[in-house]
């Protein structure tokens, strides 16, 4: 199968099995106008819809792919930030001005964004 079509730009790409998770955050919540994946060490994602303000828009979903629930040390840690390996904004179609993004980018992920450029 082809790669899906669709604008890579500035921001990293979603994996497969993150498209489903990010879709129905974004289902689930009408006014999020992008969701923030957070994936750590032990393979777990962090994942919240957005709002125009930069505000939490869902809750935190936690998940591990193929597994029943999160590991063990998400378990005691909740996915601590020292475990994060990359971190980025997946932004709803249509997305917001590249001014509008870097606002909420560095209000929700602080100037430490080294991987949503």
């Amino acid at each position: 199968m082809g790669k899906k079509k669709g604008t890579v730009k500035k921001q990293k790409q979603l994996e497969k099995r993150e498209e489903a998770m990010v879709e129905g955050i974004l289902e689930g919540s009408p006014e999020g106008i992008g969701v923030v994946v957070v994936r750590l060490d032990c393979g777990c994602r962090k994942m919240a819809a957005l709002s125009e303000e930069g505000e939490p828009a869902s809750k935190v979903i936690m998940y591990r792919d193929n597994a029943e629930s999160v590991c063990d040390k998400c378990k005691d840690d909740q996915g601590a930030f020292m475990r994060v390996t990359s971190q980025f904004i997946h932004w709803k179609e249509p997305e917001p001005s590249s001014e509008m993004q870097e606002k909420i980018s560095l209000k929700v992920m602080g100037s430490s964004q080294s991987t949503t450029h």
